[in-house]
């Protein structure tokens, strides 16, 4: 899941900084995220980071 938050941020241009202000989400939960550092997180974070780069959590999930 994490690597799908990092490529879609990644290819939209942002910063772990910038998402992290746009989402409301601290960079180090977005960090462990993306590390696979941090393997379980709420929902309520992963709506966060989906609205903020403009897609929907299933697209974190998808192969």
């Amino acid at each position: 899941m994490g690597y799908k938050i990092k490529d879609i941020r990644e290819s939209l241009g942002l910063t772990q900084e910038q998402l992290a202000e746009k989402s409301g989400v601290s960079r180090t939960i977005i960090s462990g995220l993306e590390n696979g550092t941090d393997r379980a997180t709420t929902t309520k974070t992963l709506l966060k980071i989906a609205s903020a780069l403009g897609t929907t959590v299933d697209q974190f999930f998808l192969p």
